[in-house]
């Protein structure tokens, strides 16, 4: 049996690679009650109730059994006419299942295509559709909880305030340039500058908020770089809470990049220990310390291992010359244990120092603190949702607008123009204002089925 639907209809599975106790199957289009009354062998499924039934072959035969649950539209995730198939979760029955909504009309889903049409048939703005992936890839409880936040619309809720408010002082300031004998009078008159002020405070809180969650979500990355032999690969370790990197007392030991990612009071911490940087002959310590340099490049802060019984040598200077300026760094003066000194943190000679040893922890907590403080986390996540770099870009070049609207309050039409491109920009962030091809970019790094 072959039905004919529009190309519109979709199918994936839902579920991960794998096997499971249960596998999905998702589709969404339009009028699909003939669809699953065709892959149940004929029954009639009641709208959001599971219907347990053999799911069919086109000659009538078992492809597998579970449940058919019929979600007719607009009432359902994407907007559209939705069914969901729950089998057995081997990963050949659900080929075989999802061959077969194929065989009855259906395309295979794009990555991110279901959350797409969700997005685009109003079900919800661009922002709650980002987070759908972001609760999904969340690596820790806090920052499940804020992408949860995000879903239920809270970040949207003081986008749609921010922008309700500008359009109310659009208006307030628009209304005049049909009088600008009595612009400036009549906006001082409504306390323009006073609005204004207000949709600025609102702003920076909102601001202040979102970088929070957007530290919650990327987290940072922290290299370690340093001469052979200063504890680079023990302090890996000492803050992974894992023997994840080798560690002897023979220089050139690593010779690679090692990676771990690690939790700090809930905020993602990629930290990539280094080969140590040195002249060498060693064509594999040389390729190594070329990646280490690659690592620095894209790091977000540097933890500069000294052994605390030498200093800052002169070695350590050249490593220091070549580090990026904009790149923040702590100075670790590692091996305390070994001259008899107590776990500290300072400023000294104008840079950050943390004393510690990585080989008996003491001091490491000191360290994890400073990090933290250094990327600005506040260590309060209640309340926060989670945000993209995208988000922040956003909500920055609207406060620049803002900022220069302030300036300009007194030049109506600059006044006017400034308002619009920030509510422009804010719009961007839940979609109510934005290109195709930023979409396309958005809904591609999903996975299938969602």
């Amino acid at each position: 049996m072959n039905l004919s639907y529009a190309p519109s209809t979709i199918a994936a599975i839902a579920t991960a690679p794998g096997r499971g106790g249960v596998g999905v199957i998702r589709v969404s289009g339009r009028d699909l009650l003939p669809f699953a009354q065709a892959i149940s062998g004929g029954k009639t499924p009641k709208p959001r109730y599971a219907l347990y039934t053999d799911f069919v072959a086109a000659d009538g035969s078992a492809l597998d059994n579970g449940l058919l649950l019929f979600f007719p539209g607009p009432n359902s995730f994407t907007g559209e006419d939705v069914i969901e198939l729950q089998g057995h979760g081997g990963p050949v029955v659900l080929r075989m299942l999802l061959a077969r909504c194929i065989e009855l009309g259906a395309r295979h889903a794009e990555p991110g295509e279901f959350t797409r049409r969700a997005f685009l048939n109003d079900k919800m703005d661009l922002a709650q559709a980002e987070s759908v992936v972001d609760l999904i890839d969340a690596a820790s409880e806090t920052a499940a909880r804020g992408a949860l936040k995000s879903l239920k619309g809270a970040f949207s809720g003081e986008i749609h305030q921010l922008v309700d408010e500008l359009i109310t002082l659009r208006m307030l300031v628009e209304a005049t340039l049909d009088f600008p004998e009595e612009d400036i009078d009549f906006l001082k008159a409504a306390d323009a500058t006073g609005k204004l002020s207000a949709i600025r405070q609102r702003l920076s809180r909102v601001q202040a908020t979102a970088r929070q969650g957007a530290i919650l979500r990327e987290g940072m990355h922290v290299v370690l770089v340093g001469e052979p032999n200063v504890g680079k690969s023990s302090l890996m370790n000492a803050l992974a809470g894992d023997e994840v990197a080798i560690v002897t007392d023979i220089a050139g030991t690593t010779r690679d990049t090692v990676r771990e990612e690690i939790l700090i009071d809930e905020v993602p911490v990629h930290v990539i220990d280094t080969a140590g940087l040195r002249d060498t002959d060693d064509v594999v310590e040389k390729i190594g310390i070329e990646r280490t340099w690659q690592a620095v490049e894209r790091a977000d802060v540097a933890l500069v291992l000294v052994d605390g019984r030498e200093g800052i040598t002169g070695s350590v200077g050249t490593i220091l010359a070549r580090l990026p300026e904009r790149l923040p760094r702590i100075f670790v003066f590692n091996k305390i244990d070994l001259v008899g000194e107590t776990p500290r943190v300072g400023d000294e000679d104008g840079h950050e120092v943390v004393h510690l040893s990585a080989a008996t922890h003491a001091g490491v907590d000191l360290l994890k603190a400073r990090l933290l403080a250094l990327i600005g986390f506040q260590g309060d996540a209640e309340g926060v949702f989670l945000a993209r770099e995208r988000h922040l870009d956003a909500i920055r070049r609207a406060g620049a607008h803002l900022d220069t609207a302030a300036v300009e309050w007194q030049q109506v039409e600059i006044f006017a123009e400034e308002l619009r491109l920030a509510q422009n920009a804010l719009s961007e962030i839940t979609g109510e204002f934005t290109a195709d091809d930023l979409l396309g970019v958005i809904f591609s790094r999903f996975c299938i089925g969602k």
